[in-house]
């Protein structure tokens, strides 16, 4: 219509006309949206109530997306929060000894106190949130160490019988997770944040973590530090990389040693990147005589892109030990890297034995991300299955050993929001399932990977949530909601993630 107006010169009728079709044409756009509108990712709820730009962009455009993200970031945005109104925290039918991990907390008294809508809407939906049950493996590993590691770039894909013999022992004894699954959220940061708290992350929530103002007493830090523990944190890069100096304080590691702020004397950060081996060398100095049990958290840097034999000071040092496998030059050199983490590990475990504290420590180890660096082709060089770019690409290890405990399989979905119950579990903490955002991989609650598109696997398929599409894999008939009702939860869970951080939600809980 504006073309054909503007065909000759318009006069007062005409850009009237003009004026009037735009406004038709400007409220059926908005009309439209009305379509569906019960869907929780339909155009209407993207526009009005759920802040996910991947989405918005897919359905409503990249120009919409944009408006809606810069006006929210101005006035910001609270995601509505989707509550079921039947109460589920216990089941009336289940024998009185049946134990959950929860605490006394009364959040109807707490909403009936309640002045904030959000906060009261909160409260209300913890409450009917189904706890996990405690099982057999409640309290396995209570009293012991633990040392905790965020591999760089870590993946099933790096572990192999001859080249990485340690990572292959790891992962074929103690628990041996077969679908689990490191999926990318913003980087090394957001997996670390995922694995340290339950929960789910985006920009904003980092942020506010990388303050320093918001309380996550469940991290694995605060609450071993809590029992007793000696605890310390260790990085081979900059100490103040992704505000490590704060962040680490906040998830209850106040020693925290890293390149600029002391390990530089101890180990050559003069590099790209540094070696993990170095790292494990000089630094269980700090705790391996300690007669406290003790948490040790280590990120590691060595597995780090870019995948190259030129500028990758780890992949040159371990050229010779690959440059004769069948793959291209940057999976070579990503194993090499791989190399330089595998050795590093036997350099911990050897110390760890010569120092009886072995049988004593439990090892956990987990990436922060696949190799996102690499295609998906690259990856399939040297994959054991083939992988996609959304789903499988994801799919890794998860390393939880220890020298006692004999192989135990677990076939459930899992992924790194849920490694810190788990280990709140094996630990034998007191917690609240309801309030942490991943389960525990031990309960007989059902297994369920959220990517950062809102897309997920669970125990039972798959759904994309750009293409819409569910595969099933399981010959179990599903209920005729179970997509929808997955995706509802799959919103909250995003959601409460976000309200969590933005309401500093577990102080406030902790305080009242």
């Amino acid at each position: 219509f504006n073309k054909k107006l503007n065909n000759s010169k318009i006069n007062t009728k005409k850009g009237l006309i003009l004026i009037i079709l735009n406004i038709i044409l400007y409220f059926a756009t908005l009309l439209i949206l009305l379509l569906n509108r019960n869907s929780i990712y339909s155009p209407y709820n993207l526009y009005f109530k759920v802040h996910e730009p991947n989405l918005t962009v897919d359905r409503i455009g990249l120009a919409t997306a944009i408006k809606l993200d810069i006006k929210r970031y101005i006035f910001g945005f609270e995601s509505n929060v989707i509550v079921n109104k039947e109460k589920t925290n216990k089941d009336k039918k289940d024998k009185e000894d049946i134990k959950y991990n929860i605490s006394n907390i009364d959040f109807t008294s707490l909403a009936s106190k309640e002045s904030n809508s959000t906060i009261n809407s909160m409260h209300e939906y913890f409450n009917n949130v189904t706890p996990t049950k405690q099982n057999k493996y409640t309290g396995l590993f209570k009293g012991k160490n633990l040392i905790f590691i965020l591999a760089e770039g870590f993946n099933s894909l790096a572990v192999d019988k001859d080249l990485t013999p340690t990572m292959y022992k790891l992962t074929h004894e103690g628990f041996i997770f077969d679908n689990f699954y490191s999926p990318v959220f913003l980087s090394t940061t957001g997996g670390e944040f995922q694995s340290m708290t339950g929960l789910i992350p985006n920009q904003t929530i980092l942020n506010s973590w990388k303050v320093g103002k918001v309380s996550f007493p469940y991290a694995i830090g605060n609450t071993l530090s809590k029992e007793g523990y000696l605890s310390k944190a260790f990085h081979n890069w900059s100490y103040k990389y992704y505000s490590r100096n704060v962040t680490m304080t906040t998830l209850g590691f106040k020693d925290f040693f890293a390149c600029g702020n002391g390990l530089q004397k101890l180990m050559n950060c003069n590099i790209w990147p540094p070696s993990d081996i170095e790292m494990f060398n000089v630094t269980p100095q700090y705790y391996i005589n300690s007669e406290i049990p003790f948490v040790i958290d280590y990120i590691t840097v060595s597995g780090h892109a870019r995948y190259s034999f030129s500028g990758n000071n780890m992949a040159t040092k371990n050229k010779s030990l690959v440059q004769n496998l069948p793959y291209s030059e940057s999976i070579k050199a990503y194993l090499a890297t791989q190399i330089e983490l595998d050795k590093g590990l036997k350099v911990l475990l050897d110390t760890l034995e010569e120092s009886n504290k072995l049988k004593d420590t439990v090892i956990v180890m987990v990436g922060d991300h696949y190799p996102y660096s690499l295609t998906v082709d690259e990856i399939n060089e040297k994959s054991e299955f083939t992988r996609d770019g959304l789903f499988e690409v994801n799919r890794s290890n998860l390393i939880l050993w220890n020298s006692e405990l004999k192989e135990v399989k677990i076939d459930k979905v899992g992924g790194s929001i849920d490694i810190l119950p788990t280990l709140l579990n094996l630990f034998g903490i007191e917690y609240d399932s309801r309030l942490i955002i991943g389960k525990d991989l031990l309960s007989d609650t059902d297994g369920l990977v959220m990517f950062s598109n809102r897309s997920w696997v669970s125990d039972y398929g798959r759904y994309n949530a750009s293409t819409k599409e569910f595969t099933t894999s399981t010959k179990k008939k599903l209920s005729i909601d179970y997509v929808d009702t997955i995706n509802n939860k799959v919103y909250n869970n995003f959601s409460m993630s976000e309200l969590i951080v933005q309401k500093n939600y577990y102080n406030l809980i902790f305080n009242k």
